[in-house]
């Protein structure tokens, strides 16, 4: 894990590097105030400063120097980030300002998957100082469950299957004195039918589990944090092509924001009762892997048609929110990698949000805009309940023809929400395909902070 705690700390007027930020268009006032050699300097440098430049300005001491920085043309979370890597170990300050939302990307800049990499050269470390220092716990609340998310989604699908996710729900749950319930294997078949059918065909390693923490008083409004965990997504009996599996080890990135969101809460003693629930499951090959054709019946007892073994996701969600609707939660919200469909129409970096309750929606779609965290509204369009329809079942588990995708699949799990339960569900990518400035190629958490955002704004005492 990386030391966070250790990066940004309150400013006590100790030696540190001076950081200059050049606003946007304030590059011909700041040059005209500079020295001579510093004209010179910025000239034979080629800085212009322009977003996200750089240049080094030396002092009157040999080892005195300070930092240019050009403004981002969006100010915000991911504004310092790009500096991080350019800037050697030390000690740093803005010279004006606090910085706000950019030491979150301040800090995630030093993030680094190398569990694999054992002679990886260690990480420079930058500090940053800051004069709000009540702002800190939080930014590093938020720095430590994005890392939670990137860690998990990051590691292979043999060293991340089930018994390994219910391993980080343990530690989890321990270091917040919570309640830890696990139902496994073939304990799932009568209670969790269609968990247990997802994952029956995988080795005992591997056996299908439901993961469930609770905290909180109970007298607190309760809420339920749902994710998928599909540790490795083969697409079953309706195998997926090599290139289409490649990344399915990805598969538990709704589980994995489940564990962060349920580390936040508890991180920050939000003061509700939190349910959180993880459906884990290795979507494998074998002679008994359910088939396309079967029909599961499920913990709400609606039954299900299976017409694609790899549209197995919503499967073990709908018997997760189930048992979240049972003991009455006002809010249930899941995370998933539900479908190609989402990114097909809104790309890798916005995740889609369903959601039944217009206030709540609002209310996310303002907390994507003001955390710098992407999200975007689909529709939960009843007319397309059609497309759901079975001959010889309640329904079936994949709409023919691919049209509407990841609207299909919300309505999918719509029909498992309690009435009157407020639901929002995120269809989201946990990848970043090519890096950005203080995001890595890898896992990542996309949704999280907004989601967070709104949980706060909506339950602080």
């Amino acid at each position: 894990m990386t030391d966070f705690k250790s990066l940004l700390v309150p400013d006590k007027g100790q030696s540190a590097r001076v950081i200059h930020v050049i606003a946007k268009d304030g590059f011909e006032p700041w040059l005209k105030q500079q020295s001579d050699r510093i004209r010179a300097l910025a000239g034979a440098a080629q800085f212009n400063g322009k977003a996200g430049e750089l240049l080094i300005i030396p002092g009157d001491a040999g080892a005195d120097w300070s930092v240019v920085l050009g403004a981002a043309d969006n100010p915000g979370v991911w504004s310092l980030a790009g500096a991080v890597a350019r800037l050697p170990e030390g000690t740093y300050r803005l010279a004006e300002g606090n910085p706000g939302d950019a030491a979150l990307g301040w800090l995630l800049a030093h993030y680094k998957f190398n569990r694999y990499l054992p002679k990886a050269d260690p990480i420079p470390q930058r500090v940053l100082l800051t004069a709000d220092p009540a702002a800190i716990p939080e930014i590093i609340r938020q720095a430590e469950a994005t890392e939670l998310v990137r860690d998990l989604v990051n590691v292979p699908a043999a060293d991340m299957g089930p018994a390994e996710l219910q391993q980080a729900a343990e530690a989890l749950a321990k270091a917040h004195s919570a309640d830890l319930r696990v139902t496994k294997g073939n304990d799932l078949e009568a209670g969790y039918p269609m968990i247990h059918a997802v994952g029956m065909a995988a080795d005992k390693k591997h056996a299908p589990r439901l993961i469930e923490i609770e905290w909180g008083n109970p007298k607190n409004p309760r809420i339920a944090i749902i994710g998928k965990g599909i540790t490795f997504d083969s697409g079953g009996l309706n195998i997926k092509p090599g290139g289409s599996m490649r990344l399915m080890k990805k598969d538990m990135g709704g589980a994995a924001h489940a564990l962060a969101m349920a580390k936040l809460v508890m991180e920050a003693r939000l003061p509700v009762r939190l349910h959180m629930l993880v459906a884990a499951a290795e979507n494998a090959i074998a002679g008994n892997a359910f088939r396309p054709g079967d029909i599961l019946k499920s913990r709400a007892g609606l039954t299900v048609e299976i017409d694609n073994t790899d549209a197995e996701g919503r499967l073990v969600l709908g018997d997760a929110i189930t048992r979240a609707g049972e003991d009455k939660a006002e809010l249930i919200m899941d995370f998933a990698t539900l479908t190609g469909a989402a990114r097909v129409a809104l790309g890798p970096d916005l995740p889609a949000m369903f959601c039944n309750d217009h206030g709540l929606a609002a209310a996310l779609s303002q907390a994507s805009v003001d955390t710098h965290d992407p999200v975007w509204r689909l529709p939960l369009w009843s007319g397309y309940d059609d497309m759901l329809k079975s001959d010889i079942a309640d329904m079936v588990n994949s709409a023919e023809g691919g049209m509407a995708g990841a609207i299909t699949a919300a309505l999918f799990l719509r029909k498992f929400v309690p009435e009157d339960t407020i639901w929002t569900h995120f269809d989201t990518f946990a990848w970043r395909a090519s890096a950005k400035p203080g995001r890595p190629k890898g896992g990542d958490a996309l949704g999280l902070r907004a989601a967070w955002q709104v949980l706060k704004d909506r339950y602080s005492a």
